[in-house]
């Protein structure tokens, strides 16, 4: 059981920063493809994601990486892997 909880699995996600305005905080946005269920046409879909920034690195513009962690606020649960 140990084992289980020490091998945690972690979501990682590349993305664009599109803001960097909040100290310690970018907010990444992730595109997509997606098929559509009835049609099989793909589509693109974005999301934007809050992501802890320690030593504010990231830029507008910049590609990064991140990962999930635990909840550190209300909408900001994932940590800046690399730039």
């Amino acid at each position: 059981m140990s084992n289980e909880k020490q091998s945690k699995i972690l979501k990682e996600m590349r993305g664009v920063v599109v803001s960097d305005a909040m100290d310690k905080t970018i907010v990444v946005s992730v595109t997509t493809f997606k098929t559509h269920p009835k049609y099989k046409k793909k589509y693109k879909s974005s999301k934007k994601y809050k992501v802890h920034d320690e030593e504010n690195v990231g830029k507008v513009g910049d590609e990064v990486r991140f990962v999930s962690s635990k909840p550190m606020s209300k909408d900001k649960s994932f940590v800046l892997v690399a730039k």
